[in-house]
């Protein structure tokens, strides 16, 4: 038995609702203290939670009781977070995006190994139940060799224009469906299919701007992304190159939600859900072998949960904070940590370039303009 990771948790948004309770239903960690800018908002937060705040960073760096950090603030001041936590010896689980571009995300992981400290990254669909299951199916080889992957993640959640203006509006602070969807798309194709090869993307801005959050009345310009459209090559194990196809959107009403389309030459696996209000729960896996009808997958006891929860983020939230926990104590590298977030930020920077990336090549792939 080792003792529980002592973890301090940095923003009050997903930190607060979701990294907090999943902190404490872990048996390998436990939470220690809280930290926002805002010392108004800080209060609020520890008299609910019961924990010690910080409104001053370097003072929580300091406290030797803190081993680890979530840092689950808005993408912009992340990367200077997660730097002076690294410099002061302390592991991380960070929010994705882990920083506003992949040199960053080099940086933290240069930083990292040179202190020998653990990063995580929370891509949490690597721990959701059906997409372990569609995993082992593709590993197992029973799809044969693959065709091709479609992908749509259409959700309607900010398809209302009178959602007030934020962070999220603005490309330069991270905003937009890119950062907030793309960066888990990205990884799972990494972990299903293998890495990019090259990439191509139209982005679109549908709403251009959002009511400010005042007493104002006034309205702000939105330059972030809320549709993406992107055409990539994926590299399987055995070095096949891969067509796919993903589509983002967080303004498409009655959007048909998260589908995963994978085509092999001997079957076919769909993974979907058409459910707007929670991205985890909802999800079903079919499969078809051969010219057989697709037919649904019953869900194996092995990957399940062993609660459920109101919100579906808690449980995969939790299951990666175990990995996490664990890869700390035992000195191990984390999966998923920041070599993947360097594969799917710098994904998400070829695709804000709105043209076609090869790595190493100056131009297209051949035949493509």
């Amino acid at each position: 038995m080792t003792s529980p990771l002592r973890v301090a948790v940095a923003g009050l948004g997903i930190g607060e609702k979701v990294h907090l309770p999943a902190l404490r239903a872990g048996a390998s960690t436990t939470p220690v203290a809280l930290w926002h800018p805002r010392q108004e908002r800080l209060e609020v937060a520890c008299r609910q939670a019961e924990l010690p705040g910080y409104s001053n960073f370097d003072d929580l760096l300091a406290n030797s009781a803190v081993e680890a950090l979530v840092i689950a603030t808005p993408p912009a001041p992340r990367f200077e977070l997660a730097e002076r936590a690294l410099k002061a010896g302390k592991h991380l689980l960070l929010e994705k995006p882990a920083a506003l571009g992949a040199e960053q995300v080099e940086e933290l992981q240069r930083l990292a190994m040179q202190r020998g400290l653990t990063v995580a990254i929370d891509f949490e669909y690597r721990a959701v139940p059906l997409f372990q299951q569609l995993a082992a199916l593709v590993a197992s080889g029973c799809l044969g060799e693959l065709l091709l992957v479609k992908f749509d993640w259409l959700m309607g959640s900010r398809a209302d224009p009178s959602r007030p203006w934020s962070w999220y509006s603005q490309a330069n602070a991270g905003g937009g469906v890119l950062g907030s969807l793309g960066t888990h798309a990205f990884d799972i194709l990494h972990w299903l299919v293998g890495p990019t090869r090259s990439l191509g993307a139209l982005l679109s801005t549908a709403i251009r701007e959002r009511p400010l959050d005042d007493a104002s009345g006034g309205m702000a310009g939105v330059d972030a992304d809320d549709i993406a459209l992107v055409q990539l090559q994926l590299e399987t194990a055995e070095g096949t190159l891969v067509p796919a196809q993903l589509n983002l959107a967080s303004v498409t009403r009655r959007g048909r939600g998260c589908w995963l389309e994978i085509y092999g030459r001997d079957g076919t696996a769909v993974l979907g859900s058409d459910n707007q209000t929670d991205y985890v729960h909802g999800f079903g896996l079919w499969h078809s072998q051969g010219g057989e009808p697709l037919r649904q997958v019953e869900a194996e006891a092995r990957w399940s949960f062993a609660r459920t929860w109101a919100d579906g983020r808690i449980a995969p939230v939790q299951r990666l904070q175990s990995w996490w926990s664990e890869a700390v104590r035992q000195g191990h590298p984390m999966v998923p940590g920041l070599s993947e977030a360097v594969s799917s930020q710098r994904c998400c920077d070829w695709a804000r370039q709105g043209r076609w990336k090869v790595p190493g090549a100056s131009g297209p792939p051949g035949g493509i303009t």
